[in-house]
């Protein structure tokens, strides 16, 4: 594996970055297999990534010490909610490089908090957003060019320019929803986008797989899907938001006094895909809570919010 042997050199002598699929040629790699990359959606790849592929799937990963991990972490980016509770128990909004989750059932403000980081994420960083542009996956059809216009608005942005800057597709089953996230990497690989929003994630496969039958079809159709989008926040440092449905769990309200009884759809599947889960919930009068379910970087706790015509906020600022 001579080809192989000379990228690992190469490879200890640069950053360990991504880099464009087209500057593998000069590694070794023909202009044909880079053509099959490229129509398999794949347009940028690490120059260690590039020789594992040629050399062969056994030669497994490589360790970085803690330290080489924390400074390729420190390029991660906080997207603010449009909430200062919120993002306190977020310790400053969602993050990119990983998969954000937020379920609860209708009117709590899943699709609203939405269309608010859709317009915070072009903010500057100074003001909670991430300087880049954004995607946006349909499956419900409750998106709303005009509420994107009032909410930039209450940030001072231009609204056609915060329209100009997200890219939106409407997908009617499953297998769209893949064609779409994987026809992404080319916007992803050439502009810079930040923020990847599924609305809502599980849909689509709760309509296209029915009953017990089809669990497993569904479950292994999902995995693909989360695992490219996992790839893909951490390749181009991505907030991957997706929000939720909520399903009945009768065995909790019976085993546990209290106990809320719904749960998100998914399963497991999207449980451990997920780095960060936060459940909406109606609170009193106009008030809405989310609850920090599940993150590595913050404790179980909540913070309240309501919904205005700028988007998500704090009560107080009603």
């Amino acid at each position: 594996m001579a080809v192989a042997a000379s990228i690992c050199g190469d490879a200890n002598e640069q950053d360990a970055s991504i880099i464009d699929i087209e500057e593998i040629q000069a590694h070794g790699i023909s202009a044909a297999d880079i053509i099959k990359l490229r129509s398999n959606g794949i347009h940028t790849v690490g120059v260690k990534e590039a020789a594992k592929k040629v050399a062969g799937p056994n030669t497994g990963g490589q360790f970085v010490t803690a330290a080489e991990h924390g400074h390729f972490r420190k390029k991660c980016i906080r997207i603010s909610t449009g909430s200062k509770q919120l993002d306190a128990c977020l310790n400053g909004g969602f993050q990119t490089m990983s998969i954000s989750e937020v379920y609860g059932e209708f009117r709590c403000g899943k699709t609203q908090l939405a269309h608010t980081l859709a317009v915070i994420a072009q903010l500057p960083k100074d003001m909670g957003g991430a300087e880049g542009k954004v995607a946006y996956i349909d499956t419900e059809g409750t998106f709303r060019p005009e509420r994107i216009a009032e909410i930039a608005e209450r940030f001072g942005v231009d609204p056609d320019q915060a329209l100009e800057n997200i890219v939106y597709a409407r997908a009617q089953n499953t297998e769209m929803q893949q064609e779409m996230l994987e026809s992404l990497a080319q916007n992803f690989a050439t502009d810079e986008y930040r923020l990847l929003i599924i609305d809502s994630i599980m849909a689509l496969y709760r309509s296209d797989f029915i009953g017990r039958g089809e669990l497993s079809e569904r479950q292994s159709a999902l995995n693909a899907f989360l695992r490219r989008a996992t790839q893909m926040a951490e390749e181009f440092n991505l907030v991957v938001f997706m929000t939720n449905q909520v399903m009945s769990d009768p065995g909790a309200s019976a085993l546990f006094a209290g106990a809320d009884g719904r749960k998100p759809a998914g399963g497991h599947i999207l449980a451990h895909a997920s780095t960060t889960r936060i459940l909406l919930r109606k609170g009193r009068g106009e008030e809405r809570v989310a609850k920090v379910v599940d993150s590595p970087d913050c404790p179980e706790r909540e913070a309240t919010y309501i919904i205005t015509t700028g988007g998500i906020n704090d009560p107080e600022k009603a």
